[in-house]
C-alpha cells in the first residue's frame, strides 16, 4: 500500500507519499480500507518531530478515518467485512488502509457519505468527552469554546445547542464569527479586537462561563479562570498558546472552579472505547436526526497532504480538512 511517511522531521514538505508493508490486523483489530482522513493539528506536531505516536501505534499520521472493513483480525465480533466504518486513531489515518482496535470503530452515521464521515471521530470524541463526560455541561449552561471555526469548535457548538446549552465562540473576524453563528454560537467574540472576559461578562450580566473548551493553554490561563462562573470548568484540550502559564489559585478557590487537561491519543484502549461508545450512544443519533452535522472546509487527494498541512496552517480553514485515500 501506499502512506504518507515522515523519513525526517520538517516542514510540509517532509511528508512523502511512499510505498510501504500492508497492515496486519491483531487481536481485537479489523483491517480498514481507508476512503478519507482528516487534518488534526496533532499532525502538524508530529510531522515536526513534537508529537510521538504511542508505542506500537502506526508511525503515519493520521488520528481518523473512514473506509470499508477489508479484514477481521482474531477475536472480532459485531462487524463484518464490507461494512463502512468512520475510526478514531492512534495514528496511520493518512494511508490506503490501517488496522483499528474494533472499540474504536463507528458505524457511518445515517445521512452523511463515507468521505464526509472522516471528519467525525476525532471531534465527537474529544468534545462528548471533555465537555459533557468531564466538565458535565448542563441545559441552560454557558459554554465558552475557543476557536469556534476550528473543527473542534464547530462540533462543540451544535453538541452544546443539541442538549440546550448557551454558546459563545471566540473566532478571527467576521466571516468565521458569520459561520459560528449559522451553526447556532449565541455570543460572537473577535479575540482580534475584543477582550474575551469582558464581553463574556457583559453577556452574561456578570456570571462567565459555566464550562470553557480551550485550545490555547498557557495564554489563555489566567484570562479563562477569570471568565469562569461560580462553579465552572475550564478544560484544557490544546497549547497552541504556550505550555507553562501562572495560575492564581486563590481566583480559583473564591469561584469554587477545576481545571481539567486532557489528550485523547495516549488514552488506553479501554478509555477510547468507553468514549466512542457514549459518542455512538449520544452523537450520532443527533447525527442521524440532522441536528449535527460536520463541517468540512475542503477535501484534498491523500498524497497532498503537504497542501492540507500549510491550508492548516494558515488558520482560515472553517470546519475540517480531509485527505482522500486513492488518488
Amino acid at each position: 500500500m501506499y502512506a504518507i511517511t515522515i523519513p525526517e522531521p520538517g516542514g510540509p514538505e517532509a511528508l512523502v507519499w511512499a510505498e510501504v508493508p500492508d497492515p496486519v490486523p491483531g487481536e481485537g483489530e479489523v483491517l480498514v480500507e481507508v476512503a478519507a482522513s482528516a487534518v488534526n493539528r496533532a499532525d502538524l506536531l508530529q510531522r515536526q518531530g513534537f508529537y510521538d505516536p504511542p508505542p506500537g501505534s502506526s508511525p503515519y499520521p493520521g488520528l481518523e478515518c473512514s473506509g470499508r472493513i477489508a479484514a477481521l483480525g482474531p477475536g472480532v465480533s459485531g462487524w463484518s467485512v464490507g461494512d463502512e466504518v468512520c475510526a478514531l486513531l492512534s495514528g496511520g489515518g493518512y494511508a490506503e488502509k490501517v488496522a483499528v482496535p474494533a472499540g474504536q470503530l463507528l458505524p457511518v452515521p445515517e445521512g452523511v457519505d463515507l468521505v464526509t464521515a472522516a471528519a467525525l471521530p476525532e471531534v465527537t470524541s474529544t468534545v462528548w468527552s471533555n465537555v459533557f463526560m468531564i466538565a458535565h455541561l448542563r441545559p441552560g449552561e454557558t459554554l465558552l469554546v475557543h476557536g469556534g471555526a476550528s473543527g473542534i469548535g464547530t462540533m462543540a457548538i451544535q453538541l452544546a445547542k443539541a442538549v440546550g446549552a448557551r454558546v459563545a465562540v471566540t473566532a478571527g473576524g467576521p466571516d468565521k464569527l458569520a459561520r459560528c453563528a449559522e451553526l447556532g454560537a449565541d455570543i460572537l467574540i473577535d479575540y482580534r479586537e475584543q477582550d474575551f472576559v469582558q464581553e463574556l461578562r457583559k453577556a452574561t450580566d456578570g456570571a462567565g462561563a459555566d464550562v470553557i473548551l480551550d485550545i490555547i493553554g498557557a495564554k489563555y490561563l489566567d484570562r479563562n479562570v477569570k471568565a469562569l462562573a461560580v462553579n465552572g470548568r475550564l478544560a484544557i484540550i490544546g497549547l497552541q498558546g504556550g505550555l507553562k502559564g501562572e495560575l492564581n489559585l486563590s481566583a480559583l478557590l473564591k469561584k469554587r472552579a477545576a481545571i481539567t487537561a486532557t489528550s485523547l491519543r495516549g488514552r488506553p484502549l479501554g478509555e477510547k472505547a468507553a468514549i466512542v461508545a457514549a459518542v455512538r450512544e449520544h452523537v450520532w443519533p443527533l447525527i442521524g436526526a440532522g441536528r449535527v452535522r460536520p463541517v468540512v472546509d475542503q477535501v484534498l487527494p491523500l498524497s497532498d497532504a503537504a497542501q492540507a498541512h500549510r491550508a492548516l496552517d494558515t488558520g482560515d480553514h472553517i470546519g475540517k480538512i480531509l485527505l482522500t485515500a486513492g488518488a
